[in-house]
């Protein structure tokens, strides 16, 4: 395989992560193709100069292409795989940007012989969407999750750190259940978590004029990922359930105990609660 900046990279998807990793790699590969169904989108990001060059039509974008980087939502990632192997060029890395990884490495596997699968998942993003939000600097200091596939070659994982570094994250690699079973709590239970927060407060205080007035920074940053693009989350939370539903379990359990010491007023035990949770949070974050 070349080596990066010897390589065209083609994204398959022009939204907010694909738009911001074209950005972040243009500078440091031979060439950065974008293909989306959406002229307007390959305008904003030839004018913002995201990219080299753009395309709606899949097969001409992949002519050429030494990498090729599907950054589409996870269901039509799996649909994606399906049909994408024997339009890739002979040695191709195919790479995804999926936030699950169980079902897309199973689909990986079906690839042709001539592909180099792997799987990606940055760990970052935006609360916002589309090509407008792109921004390269969101993959600065992030980790990168690569979830290579037996048949995937060193050659062709070491790319994959390269391109990760090239964004400015950090390359991991994790297998796809146990990428899966840690995002499920760390990730994806966050956004049901602040998505229940906003529905709490809309229900409870939205009677109340002053209450807008009155949402402080907790609040904010508390629900700020509630406004994450809704198909592409319904899509991770459709694909990785069983990790998903046993983080809500665990979160069901944890708030009880805490419902229950405020409501014995059992001040000894409620501040010993909140104390371990403060010096944990303290350990995660010094």
């Amino acid at each position: 395989m070349k080596p990066l900046e010897q390589c065209q990279v083609t994204i398959v998807g022009l939204g907010l992560m694909g738009g911001s990793l074209a950005g972040g790699l243009r500078p440091r590969c031979r060439s950065v193709v974008g293909v989306t169904r959406r002229q307007d989108s390959i305008d904003i990001a030839l004018k913002r100069r995201l990219i080299n060059h753009g395309t709606m039509d899949l097969e001409e974008g992949l002519v050429d292409a030494d990498i090729v980087v599907l950054a589409t939502p996870v269901r039509i990632i799996l649909r994606q795989l399906k049909t994408i192997g024997p339009l890739l060029p002979h040695g191709c890395l195919l790479i995804d940007l999926g936030s699950t990884k169980a079902e897309i490495i199973t689909a990986m596997g079906h690839l042709p012989d001539h592909v180099q699968p792997l799987g990606g998942h940055p760990m970052c993003g935006k609360e916002t969407s589309g090509i407008a939000a792109a921004d390269p600097t969101i993959y600065h200091g992030a980790t990168f999750i690569l979830t290579p596939l037996e048949r995937t070659s060193e050659e062709a994982l070491d790319l994959g750190r390269a391109l990760a570094r090239a964004a400015g994250s950090r390359p991991l690699v994790l297998s796809a259940a146990r990428q899966d079973f840690l995002v499920g709590t760390v990730s994806h239970l966050p956004y049901l978590m602040a998505c229940a927060m906003v529905a709490t407060a809309d229900e409870r205080t939205s009677p109340d004029p002053a209450a807008w007035k009155i949402v402080a920074g907790g609040y904010r940053d508390t629900t700020r990922v509630a406004g994450s693009d809704v198909t592409m989350m319904t899509d991770i939370l459709l694909t990785n359930p069983k990790p998903v539903l046993g983080a809500i379990d665990t979160f069901q359990q944890q708030i009880a105990r805490l419902r229950r010491l405020v409501e014995e007023g059992d001040e000894e035990a409620l501040r010993s609660a909140l104390q371990a949770i403060r010096d944990e949070r303290l350990r995660m974050y010094p």
